[in-house]
This record gives C-alpha cells, sequence and structure tokens, in this order.
C-alpha cells in the first residue's frame, strides 16, 4: 500500500466491537498478586500492604537529595503568580529544570537520568506543583505517559538509548491519543499510519496534546490497516514533532492549568521509520493503558500537595479570623471543614505512597490500586478545596491578585479549585474509572462465568461455563460468611493508645459484604451488569474507600514504629476512617435505594424534546459552530505554533 493511499475515514464501531477493542487491550492475565482485586473478592490481605513497604536507602538519598535541589529552585525560581497571569511558564524555568535533571527523574542513570523511584517522583511532582500546577503538569506529562514511559516498558534497546538521554536533559515528549471525535473509545480512533517501505505514513488530527505545543517528541497512537504483512491495528509511533508535515494549529486555553502547553497537532503524510514503532503493531492502546497503570499516580500526587495547601491554609486563616468572639476554626461549622481536610489529606499521601512503593518493588499487580489512587484522589481534593473556598468565603471567591492590591495576603484559593477539576476528568475520567476498574474486580467471575452471560456464546460454551463457575462458587462463597473481621482480638497490632484494630474488623467484614454485593448483583442482572453504571459506580467507590482506610492505617503503623508523629497520625487514621465508613454505609444503602431507573427515564425525556419549555426564558452565550470540529485529514491550513524550547 502506498504512502498516496487515502486514509480511510473514521471506522464505523459498534458497541460490542467497542467493547472487544478495549478488552483486548488490557492484561488478560494477573500474574503478580493484587491487595485491591482481592479486596473486591472479599478477601482482605492484609499481609500485601503490611508492613508498609520502604524504599531502599541509597534510593530513599538519591531522593532526599534531589528534593533539596528542587526545592529550592522551585523557591528562589519560580513565581507562580506569574505563571497564572501570563499563562505561561518562563522559557527559562523550564531550562532550568532541565539543568536540574527534572525531566529526567524517572530515566535510568545509565541514560543520563536521575533514576528515582516512584515514591521520590511523586514527592518531586508535589513539591514543583505547589510551586506552580502547570509545572507539575509540564513534568508528569513528560515522564508519566510521554515518551520515557513507554520505552521503558515497551521500547527496543535501540530506541531507549536513541531517545532517553535526549528526554532526560533536553526534549520535551508528550502523548497523543485522544482526537476531536475520539475519547475513551479509541475503538473509533481515525489517525492512520500507512506502511510504505520502510517507513510508515501517518495523517490525523490529535486533540488536547499535553505539553504538544513545545515537545520535541511525540508518542502517537495510530491505526495501521490490516495487509499482507501487516497485523493492523492500533500501533505506538515516536514521532520527532519537527517532522515535515506535523502542525501544531492551536494552543488551548483552560478554566484551569493556564500555563499548560496543551494544543491541536496535525499530521499530514508523515513519515516516520519503522524503527521508531513501539512495540508490535496492534500493541498501541495496551501501551497505552499499561503506561498509565503507574502514570496515574502521578495525579494522587498532586492531590496530596492541593490538600497540604489546603491544610495550611485552612490552618493559619482560621486561626486568624475571628467570628462571634472567637477564632472561626472553633466555630463547628467550620471546624468538621478543618477536620475532614486534615484527615484526608493524610489519606491520600498514606494511598499515594503506598501504592508508589507497591510500583517500585513490582512484586505485586498494581493496575487497581493505581486506577483506585487516581480516582478517589482526583474527587477528595475537589471537595477539600472547594471546602477551602468555603472556609475563607468571599476572599475564598476572590483572586490572588485582587487580594494583594487591597493589601491582603494574595491567596490564590480560587485558583486551586479552578487547577483541580480537570483531575475529574483527565487520564481516565471519574465515569470511566469507575467502569475500568469494575471490569477489573470482576475479572474472577467473568473467567468463571462469563459465557454464561454472553448472548452469543453456545449452549456448549454456556454448558461448560456453568460447571467451572459451579467449582468456583462453591468455593468461593463459603468463605464470605465469616472471617477475622468478626473476631474481637484481630489486627490487635494497630491499637497503640488509639484503637485502628477495629477499622480493619470492618474493612474485611465489608470487603465480603461488597463481595456478596457484586455477587448478587450480577446473578440478578447477568448480560445486563454492564449497563447498570451507576451500581458499578458505587460498588467501586466502596473499595476505594476501603483501600484508603487500610493505607492509612497501615501508614499511622507505620509512622509509629519509626517514632514519628506516631501518636498524631493515628489520631488521623481513626479520623479518616470514623468519616470514611460514614461514607461507606451510605454507598451500600444506594446501592439499592437509588433514582438510577427513574433518571433513564428522564434521561429519555430530555434527548425526546419533552422538557424542552423548561429552557425557556434564557439566552445562550454560546458562540455558532460545531459541536467537534472537523477533523478530515489533509495538510494543514493554520500557521504552526509549535514552539521549541532551547
Amino acid at each position: 500500500m502506498s504512502a498516496s493511499t487515502t486514509p480511510s475515514s473514521r471506522p464505523a464501531v459498534t458497541e460490542r466491537e467497542a467493547r472487544e477493542v478495549a478488552e483486548a487491550a488490557r492484561e488478560q492475565h494477573w500474574r503478580k498478586p493484587s491487595f485491591a482485586k482481592e479486596l473486591f473478592l472479599g478477601r482482605f490481605r492484609l499481609d500485601l500492604i503490611h508492613p508498609h513497604p520502604l524504599p531502599d536507602d541509597e534510593l530513599a538519598q538519591r531522593g532526599e537529595e534531589f528534593l533539596a535541589k528542587l526545592r529550592d529552585f522551585v523557591e528562589t525560581k519560580v513565581d507562580g503568580g506569574l505563571i497564572e497571569r501570563e499563562a505561561r511558564i518562563p522559557d527559562e524555568v523550564i531550562d532550568g529544570l532541565k539543568e536540574l535533571g527534572a525531566f529526567g527523574m524517572k530515566i535510568d542513570t545509565k541514560y543520563g537520568g536521575l533514576g528515582l523511584g516512584q515514591v521520590y517522583y511523586n514527592k518531586a511532582l508535589a513539591l514543583a506543583g505547589s510551586a506552580s500546577p502547570a509545572i507539575g503538569v509540564l513534568l508528569s506529562a513528560h515522564q508519566s505517559i510521554g515518551v520515557p514511559q513507554p520505552l521503558k516498558l515497551f521500547g527496543t534497546q535501540e530506541q531507549r538509548e536513541r531517545f532517553l538521554p535526549r528526554c532526560a536533559r533536553t526534549d520535551i515528549s508528550a502523548f497523543l491519543l485522544t482526537e476531536p471525535d475520539v475519547g475513551s473509545d479509541p475503538a473509533r480512533l481515525a489517525t492512520t499510519a500507512i506502511p510504505d517501505g520502510d517507513d510508515y505514513v501517518l495523517d490525523g488530527v490529535k486533540l488536547w496534546t499535553t505539553n504538544g505545543v513545545v515537545a520535541d517528541l511525540l508518542v502517537v497512537m495510530a491505526r495501521v490497516p490490516k495487509s499482507e504483512g501487516h497485523r493492523g491495528g492500533i500501533t505506538a509511533f515516536v514521532v520527532e514533532t519537527n517532522s515535515p508535515g506535523v502542525t501544531v494549529e492551536n494552543r488551548n486555553a483552560f478554566m484551569g492549568l493556564r500555563g499548560i502547553e496543551n494544543g491541536v497537532t496535525r499530521f499530514h503524510q508523515v513519515r516516520v521509520p519503522a524503527a521508531n514503532r513501539v512495540g508490535e503493531e496492534g500493541q498501541g492502546l495496551k501501551i497505552a493503558l499499561t503506561t498509565l497503570n503507574t502514570g496515574r499516580l502521578s495525579l494522587p500526587a498532586s492531590c496530596v500537595a492541593a490538600g497540604k495547601w489546603c491544610l495550611k491554609i485552612a490552618r493559619e486563616w482560621s486561626a486568624a479570623r475571628e467570628q462571634w468572639g472567637k477564632p472561626v476554626a472553633h466555630h463547628e461549622a467550620v471546624g468538621s471543614k478543618i477536620s475532614f481536610i486534615a484527615a484526608t489529606t493524610f489519606a491520600l499521601e498514606a494511598v499515594t505512597d503506598l501504592a508508589s512503593q507497591m510500583a517500585d518493588e513490582d512484586r505485586n499487580d498494581i493496575r487497581i490500586e493505581g486506577a483506585l489512587a487516581k480516582l478517589y484522589a482526583s474527587e477528595m481534593a475537589w471537595t477539600m478545596a472547594d471546602e477551602l473556598v468555603q472556609i475563607r468565603g468571599g476572599r475564598g471567591f476572590e483572586t490572588a491578585d485582587s487580594l494583594r492590591a487591597r493589601g491582603e495576603r494574595g491567596v490564590p484559593a480560587e485558583q486551586l479549585l479552578r487547577d483541580l477539576r480537570i483531575n475529574r476528568i483527565f487520564e481516565g475520567s471519574t465515569e470511566i474509572m469507575h467502569l475500568l476498574i469494575a471490569r477489573e474486580a470482576v475479572d474472577a467471575h467473568l473467567s468463571v462465568a462469563g459465557d454464561l452471560i454472553d448472548p452469543e456464546k453456545s449452549l456448549g460454551d454456556k454448558a461448560r461455563a456453568g460447571a467451572n463457575a459451579g467449582v468456583f462458587y462453591a468455593k468461593w462463597l463459603p468463605k464470605l460468611v465469616a472471617g477475622p473481621g468478626q473476631l474481637p482480638a484481630s489486627y490487635g497490632e494497630f491499637k497503640h493508645g488509639v484503637d485502628l484494630s477495629g477499622h480493619l474488623r470492618y474493612v474485611e467484614r465489608t470487603a465480603r459484604k461488597l463481595a456478596r454485593s457484586t455477587f448478587y448483583a450480577m446473578s440478578r442482572w447477568q448480560g445486563r451488569m454492564e449497563s447498570k453504571q451507576g451500581f458499578l459506580g458505587r460498588i467501586v467507590d466502596i473499595g476505594a474507600e476501603l483501600f484508603a482506610m487500610s493505607a492509612a492505617c497501615v501508614r499511622a503503623e507505620l509512622l509509629r514504629s519509626q517514632g514519628g508523629h506516631g501518636r498524631e497520625a493515628y489520631q488521623l487514621a481513626d479520623v479518616f476512617c470514623r468519616q470514611a465508613r460514614i461514607r461507606v454505609e451510605e454507598l451500600f444503602t444506594r446501592l439499592w435505594t437509588n433514582t438510577d431507573d427513574l433518571d433513564r427515564k428522564v434521561v429519555k425525556g430530555v434527548l425526546s424534546g419533552t422538557y424542552e419549555w423548561l429552557e425557556q426564558g434564557i439566552v445562550d452565550p454560546s458562540s455558532d459552530g460545531p459541536w467537534i470540529a472537523d477533523a478530515t485529514p489533509g495538510p494543514s491550513r493554520k500557521e504552526n505554533v509549535h514552539r521549541p524550547i532551547r
């Protein structure tokens, strides 16, 4: 097939075909233990996370030394307010970060990187992101999902030697998957890579390319047509941004994270050597999902930083601001918010550090843990920031520049709220994360009983599945009846002044209840289970709370055993677990008492125009134009706004 072949139009994909593409990309087997997977199956494997794993001394020393240098840099060279006002990170700041080695934090030392593990990488992102969230995103998009991570996992030795030294010191990278009409449904990916001799020829348009405006190297996902000698499928490529035919057509602007370099990138007849293909043809989506397993952990790191700052501002402001004769912190309505922020920040740091250390040790499969950390942290951080704005009152709604102009401390609380909002959307929206985690959580059930609920399977297949399911459930269901959570002395090593053992017994009991609820739902809805997204979301949210409770208790015990703030850590873990238990009980109630069916009826009415009368009495300030921009392949008609930083 020649390079002149016109790229195919966007593929028409059925719902089943879309699921099959996603299913083929996910890791099919569990070769390592998973704490979260066991939790959803009703098995509380505390031994997988306790005692809390720790980085080795050499890695910790290297990490601490870098954090000290980074702290000095962001305190003396970074003006977060300037970045917010000008919507751009100054080139000299980016150059300074390069000189510091910040772009090579996760790259092995043999390629010129710093060789930090996930734990210290996340601590560095939290520190840099607290100075300017845009800097945290710049570094994270480059290393968590950009060129370094896919090459580390799937690249050839030649590719690593060629690209990683550049990524460690000089080049900025970006990850390009999303398209104007393709988000979480990659089966409809339209960008094509047509084989032509020793090259592939790329055509298509990519949207929301974080770092794409300034990137030197891109990881691009494109569809290779199936042909003789080519298995085809979604495939990953490393592309030089200065290649002929690559045009950055727009630098996008957003509600928050105003300093990020996010754009629209068009590829027109871009020749990419076959040597730049990462992995095999058809492996692209698997590479993307595997990269995100650990790449998502950068988001919880930024959320931890946000929680710490919320706590600092809430403490200082609430002690200084008086209302009705006493500091507002001493009023219960405000105090409860401060308690929530403190306890939740402790838990988020516990979840992030635990998942990160598990990623470094590579003894466990953390695909669910990483996803839970991203989901939970992004939701809870948003709530904490919202509570901080409420605590600050009118000053929380006022910009830092305005506060400063009238003589008060310039506290960017409203900016934090805007900056954090995207975390609930990118690298997997909350709704997509619910479905992704739910799929992994019920994997054991689908492995033995999936054919029973598949309408396209033959009677023979269903009979075999029924036999297998009978054996599995005969062994599994009895184990959900009783466990250590019903024994008063269980987990006694977590009782030191404050008693955390009761919370761990609660986690064990509740994990079994969660597994029973999941089994009942599968029995009740069978093949319709996948459409019960409200139910599945609540199941996942319960699991997230149980994971966070477990992490908080384990971290408290670690700090106690190390002699560092153990008493205070136990208090925070206790408060967090009590708050989490209230949320869990509410979620269990909503599993079966909800308005899901009524909501579906209302949605049908809204879409059919039944309630259109309700929209009267307003004007719509939106501009004219299509809902989704035209992404027809072809030459660019716009100025190239690519801005490499050298």
